[in-house]
């Protein structure tokens, strides 16, 4: 699964993010818990939107009830590791990627389901890149992450093919991949889970 996850992305995570992400784990802990809040948020609200969409809505309540249950797990690692919770503002990431979401449908949303197996693809992989340089215990949670996102990228990436066209989801991606990949690798004012080169 990791493999289709690279070659679906446009780049890999930079070694000078991995780097901040070591140094700023608390912060990375912190967004990692509202980025599954998120989640879960935005399953539940395609489940409310497209009431009528029988195979998104299994899809959906599936990956809601996943999302929200890493939810609770990152909670607790904080619980655990004393860090007090606090607001934080959100990446730039997730609001980026939807300026290129179209505003009618039915391609409204398939640039949605496309947009999120991209947030998911990327979760994986930063997951795959923090493993190695983590404590034992953030570590083995982080690995037992890769599996789900994998899946709810494949999960997302699925439901677009489905209520697509197939030429037009490829074009999608592509559209999509080159404005993640900028989203990455280009400066970023504010460490956060999904932020880019930290400038």
């Amino acid at each position: 699964m990791l493999t289709e996850v690279h070659q679906f992305l446009g780049c890999r995570t930079p070694t000078a993010w991995v780097e901040v992400a070591l140094q700023q784990q608390e912060v990375m802990l912190l967004d990692h818990k509202n980025c599954e809040f998120k989640a879960a948020s935005t399953a539940l609200s395609m489940i409310a939107k497209y009431a009528t969409h029988t195979d998104l809505i299994g899809t959906m309540s599936k990956l809601a009830r996943e999302e929200l249950r890493h939810h609770e797990q990152v909670l607790s690692l904080l619980k655990r590791r004393g860090i007090a919770l606090r607001p934080l503002s959100a990446a730039r990431y997730a609001s980026g990627l939807r300026k290129a979401v179209r505003t009618h449908e039915p391609v409204k949303l398939v640039d949605t389901l496309v947009v999120g197996a991209f947030i998911e693809a990327r979760s994986c992989e930063r997951f795959e890149a923090l493993v190695p340089h983590l404590d034992a215990e953030l570590g083995k949670f982080y690995f037992g992450l890769l599996k789900s996102e994998a899946r709810h990228f494949q999960g997302y990436l699925k439901l677009a093919y489905q209520y697509g066209e197939a030429a037009d989801v490829q074009s999608t991606i592509e559209r999509v991949r080159a404005l993640e990949q900028e989203l990455i690798e280009s400066p970023d004012g504010e460490f956060r889970f999904h932020s880019g080169v930290p400038a």
